[in-house]
């Protein structure tokens, strides 16, 4: 699920950052601005992802911890 989500994040900053580049190219202040927040969104997904891995991550040592000390 982790990956999924960074991927997705970055799909969606990369289809931003194209936004942004055809508003600006075309003088279209909307679509630009929404590239931007695209982007911004897109970096918070894949920032989600790996919050999510890392905790993940934690949980599983901890219970291995566990295991040994019982």
């Amino acid at each position: 699920m982790a990956e999924g989500k960074k991927i997705r994040g970055k799909a969606q900053e990369t289809m931003g950052k194209a936004k942004e580049k055809t508003g600006q190219a075309t003088g279209k202040d909307d679509l630009r601005l929404k590239g931007v927040a695209d982007q911004a969104e897109g970096k918070a997904k894949q920032a989600a992802g790996e919050t999510e891995k890392t905790v993940k991550g934690t949980v599983e040592e901890a219970k291995g911890k566990m295991r040994r000390h019982t």
